[in-house]
């Protein structure tokens, strides 16, 4: 056994994970219903009407709680060294092994101080698709900037990696990486439809992080661990007023919830395909607007009312079954990934995920009749 693992056998780094957990949430609690009384001050609400059934008016302000919660539950632990002795430092604080990972956690913090404030902006002033890609692509490029980036992904049909040892050229790495952030920020907005929806599937996706990174990793990756917990404790304790209705995230929130997912799947050793089978729903989702937007002549980007939460709405399904479904699907499909030996098993559960998500897709877009729900063309 290695020392790491004796050390994170032991009591004190599974109490500070505990914390640090804690913390987050109750940060995240606390600062809920202010970010929403300052929505209300500075007008960002949304109010029913168009493709929105919600009653009231409701602040957009969430992400402002999720962002100041994850930051500052991460910042107090880049405190917490200097604040306590180095012997109980050492017993209680897991160690970090990486030399890069204080140049990574500065990318993560800064990219997520860009994301939320881009995103504050958006809600203001309702940016069109393209300055929003443009946020996205920074977002990529800080990310890169600070060594978070795709190097090496793994073969799934034979050992090694793909280009070998050496991994991705950099004429692909770059792109590779701007269309991952891309990708991820976009699915998160999209998915930000429904009361909870998105704040309950990027939890999901913490936690699956977390558990591969604590009990699965060899060496266990106690250190960086710490990030998805920070970020699960913040997207717990904003949830109960989300699922409520009582705020919504907005922009703010579904900017840095996509491109902290999106560094949390390559912080922890490039763990893509655990992510993609967690989101592979709403991410197929993405795709499948995209392909039938620009097939209609429309816009990718533009509001609208096709996304597949809305399509099972319409149909009659109740919105809480809606949230309540997806949370299910994406948690069993991220458990495949905690349980699944092989990168082929893998594999094939991806497969088996796009499957199912094209039958669901294509049950949702054939015509239904409409049972209580009007349905919006």
């Amino acid at each position: 056994m290695t020392e790491t693992k004796v050390i994170l056998s032991s009591p004190y780094p599974s109490m500070f994970t505990l914390t640090v957990l804690l913390v987050s949430f109750l940060l995240a609690f606390a600062l809920t219903p202010l970010s929403a009384r300052l929505g209300h001050r500075l007008g960002l609400v949304d109010r029913p009407g168009g493709r929105r059934s919600h009653r009231g008016i409701i602040a957009r302000t969430g992400g402002l709680a999720l962002f100041g919660a994850f930051g500052l539950t991460v910042v107090l632990t880049l405190i917490l060294p200097s604040l306590l002795p180095p012997e109980i430092a050492a017993q209680w604080l897991p160690p970090r092994n990486d030399p890069n990972e204080g140049r990574r956690l500065t990318a993560l913090l800064v990219g997520s101080v860009f994301c939320a404030g881009a995103g504050l902006l958006d809600d203001r002033f309702r940016f069109s698709a393209l300055p929003q890609y443009a946020i996205q692509i920074a977002a990529g490029l800080i990310a890169i900037a600070g060594l978070i980036f795709i190097k090496h992904v793994n073969n799934p049909f034979a050992p090694g990696l793909f280009f070998g040892d050496g991994g991705f050229p950099w004429w692909i790495v770059v792109p590779l990486t701007i269309f991952w952030f891309i990708g991820m920020m976009n699915t998160v907005n999209f998915l930000d439809g429904l009361s909870g929806l998105a704040t309950g599937v990027a939890a999901i996706v913490c936690a699956i992080l977390a558990l591969h990174m604590l009990f699965q990793a060899d060496p266990p990756q106690a250190s960086v661990a710490v990030l998805p917990v920070a970020l699960l404790g913040a997207t717990l304790g904003f949830l109960p007023a989300n699922f409520r209705g009582r705020i919504f995230m907005g922009s703010s929130g579904s900017f840095f919830l996509g491109f902290a997912l999106a560094c949390l799947g390559i912080i922890g050793g490039a763990r893509l395909a655990t992510v993609l089978l967690v989101i592979g729903l709403p991410a197929l989702d993405v795709a499948w607007l995209i392909y039938s937007r620009r097939r209609r002549g429309l816009s990718p980007g533009q509001a609208g009312r096709d996304h597949l939460h809305f399509r099972l709405l319409d149909i009659g399904l109740g919105e809480r079954t809606i949230v309540l479904a997806y949370w299910l699907f994406c948690a069993v499909f991220g458990a495949l990934t905690l349980v699944l030996d092989g990168r082929l098993y893998k594999l094939f559960a991806l497969a088996g995920l796009g499957l199912v998500g094209l039958a669901v897709l294509i049950w949702a877009a054939m015509p239904h009749k409409d049972v209580g729900s009007k349905r919006v063309k």
